[in-house]
């Protein structure tokens, strides 16, 4: 009875691979969420969709590939295999924890694979090549180690992984080192560090800590928020404005399981048109916003690409707007703290048309704008959040 349920098991996970894709699955140039390549003022990550890396053809045309992956599976423990099951068949809409396996590569015919970008390559991404491609997300276990920190294992939760959304733009000098050198130095070695901003050298005195708000006179030990967050349908703003405390939260429509800003909640007058209704059932499992020590980044969940407009994403001294695509399951650093204060430092506003927040990030879910589509404002886009960042100076 045992080995009968980890083979059901196994059989199942086996069933719930992904198959190759041939394109987009959208409807229309707003909404594809297939490969691309920039466009006038908008770009997309790239996405190839080539035969399964690992061998020839489809994933359910290679033996091979099926008798590596039962082999690795039947490796795991029940409960393991149960965890994988429940992440997979959710398609990561169920929060889970890490799935634990050997770090030692795989090998599939003449070539070896780590253990998770084998499990990526099954159940996410076909067209995945090789792990420099993915991005581990904050809620893995083994998020921030460097190469060098890495254990006897590796998680091979599929859905704790992102794809990186590139090229991305050359770092600052600062970001090169690691991260407990910049935490080491000592202050006459290096320049203030905001809370606001992790690892990022601020030209600013850092906003006070905990421990120093009990000096301060009238203060109370509330904590300081990183952001908030405004959902808009066209012109008008829905609802509150969100405030986000912890590292990471998540903007949906609609969740098996879990917490966050859910917009499925809100409605307006505009809510009952044709076109917000379409878009907000787009919305799904909508993104993810994390704080991170190199910025903030954005992860599609979605099923449909979502589209993001940001001043450090933005050609510096240029009216052209930048609108990236990003397609489900990419991620991209929306922010770059360092990187934004050194664009208001050099930035020439001669060249700002109206309004400018240099610290606000606009996202439309399944509908893009700018010089690449027909609507050339984000305010004629059905569903859109705004980003308000918290940077305290």
């Amino acid at each position: 009875m045992f080995r009968s349920r980890r083979s059901g098991l196994v059989r199942r996970l086996w069933r719930a691979r992904v198959a190759r894709r041939s394109g987009g699955d959208g409807e229309g140039e707003d909404e594809s969420s297939g490969s691309g390549s920039e466009v006038g003022g908008g770009s997309t990550c790239q996405a190839s969709d080539s035969a399964h890396s690992c061998g020839q053809g489809k994933p359910e045309d290679d033996p091979e590939l099926k008798s590596v992956t039962f082999s690795v599976l039947k490796r795991l423990k029940e409960r393991q295999l149960e965890l994988l099951v429940q992440t997979v068949e959710s398609r990561g809409g169920l929060e889970s924890g890490c799935v634990h396996f050997p770090r030692p590569d795989v090998r599939i015919g003449r070539r070896t694979v780590a253990p998770h970008v084998l499990t990526c390559l099954l159940w996410r991404w076909t067209d995945l090549q090789h792990p420099h491609q993915l991005k581990t997300l904050m809620c893995c276990q083994s998020y921030g180690q460097q190469d060098g920190d890495c254990g006897p294992t590796v998680c091979c939760n599929p859905y704790h992984y992102t794809r990186l959304c590139g090229p991305e733009s050359p770092p600052p000098p600062y970001s090169r080192f690691p991260l407990d050198r910049l935490r080491s130095l000592s202050p006459e070695e290096s320049v203030s560090s905001s809370t606001e901003t992790g690892a990022s050298p601020s030209l600013y005195p850092p906003p006070p800590s905990t421990s120093d708000l009990s000096d301060l006179p009238g203060q109370s030990r509330k904590r300081l928020h990183w952001c908030s967050i405004a959902y808009w349908e066209h012109r008008t703003r829905v609802g509150r404005l969100f405030a986000v405390y912890d590292a990471s939260v998540n903007i949906f429509h609609e969740l098996p399981h879990g917490d966050g800003f859910c917009l499925g909640l809100l409605s307006s007058s505009e809510s009952h048109s044709e076109n917000v209704v379409r878009t907000r059932k787009k919305i799904g499992y909508g993104l993810t916003l994390s704080k991170e020590p190199d910025g903030v980044w954005a992860y599609n969940r979605s099923s449909h690409a979502i589209f993001v407009n940001s001043p450090t994403l933005d050609i510096p001294n240029s009216r052209t707007l930048i609108v990236r695509k990003i397609p489900p399951g990419f991620s991209i650093k929306i922010f770059d703290y360092g990187r934004s204060e050194m664009l208001q430092r050099t930035s020439n506003p001669d060249l700002l048309d109206g309004p400018y927040d240099p610290n606000s990030v606009r996202i439309s879910f399944a509908k893009g704008w700018g010089p690449s589509y027909s609507r050339q404002f984000i305010t004629s886009c059905p569903c859109w959040v705004e980003v308000l960042l918290n940077i305290n100076r």
